[in-house]
């Protein structure tokens, strides 16, 4: 990745980064302004830890062993150029499951309907690969028209020589997708593992989204 594109993804990441808005119900989502990007995936998947990696917050995200813990969406404000969107994760998740289905309708109805949403990041525990509920979740964000983008999580746990063969299956079932962005990113909160390719990535998001 060129050095112009890492230096504006720690400029961007170097800025202030508060939580503003939990939203439980459609009726409460923040009203339009900056460009949204949103951090979907299964239960424990490593969302609330990414968010804290890529901010260098340890804390700024709850993060829990528990799947589950993240029972809102939460707005987080970068600097006043783009809000982070922590999704409760679908799937599996230690909690009722009329509330699994509530928070279930709330996401798919924000990732479908959601004009500031510029990007979902669609988080894959590299442990695991692609599941039937991550193929169905971007089954219906392909439908949306909406764009997303796979990243590799928990890279830290998987063996170097694993890492290549993940990455070809994975990008063999994104070919088949449309609204997929070809490029695959690799991730450990943990070690470090391209959290500075990540940031890059979202700083250019943030440049060439149009101001509200």
């Amino acid at each position: 990745m060129p050095a112009a594109d890492l230096e504006a993804g720690r400029l961007l990441f170097a800025q202030d980064c508060r939580f503003v808005w939990g939203v439980t119900e459609e009726g409460a989502l923040p009203p339009a302004g900056l460009p949204e990007v949103a951090f979907a995936g299964r239960s424990n998947v490593g969302k609330s830890s990414l968010v804290n990696a890529l901010t260098g917050r340890k804390t700024l995200a709850n993060v829990s062993r528990t799947p589950g813990r993240t029972q809102q969406l939460n707005f987080f404000d970068l600097g006043g150029r783009l809000m982070l969107v922590d999704l409760p994760g679908y799937g599996y998740a230690k909690v009722a499951k009329s509330k699994v289905a509530a928070w279930s309708g709330l996401i798919q109805r924000y990732l479908k309907g959601r004009p500031e949403l510029v990007r979902v990041l669609v988080l894959i525990d590299a442990r695991h690969g692609l599941k039937p509920v991550d193929l169905e979740t971007m089954k219906g964000l392909d439908e949306a028209a909406q764009s997303y983008q796979v990243v590799l999580t928990k890279a830290d746990l998987v063996r170097p020589e694993a890492r290549a063969a993940l990455l070809e299956r994975t990008a063999a079932a994104l070919s088949r997708l449309r609204a997929a962005h070809p490029e695959i990113l690799l991730t450990s909160a943990s070690d470090g593992t391209g959290i500075e390719a990540l940031r890059a990535v979202l700083a250019a998001l943030a440049l060439a989204a149009p101001r509200r």
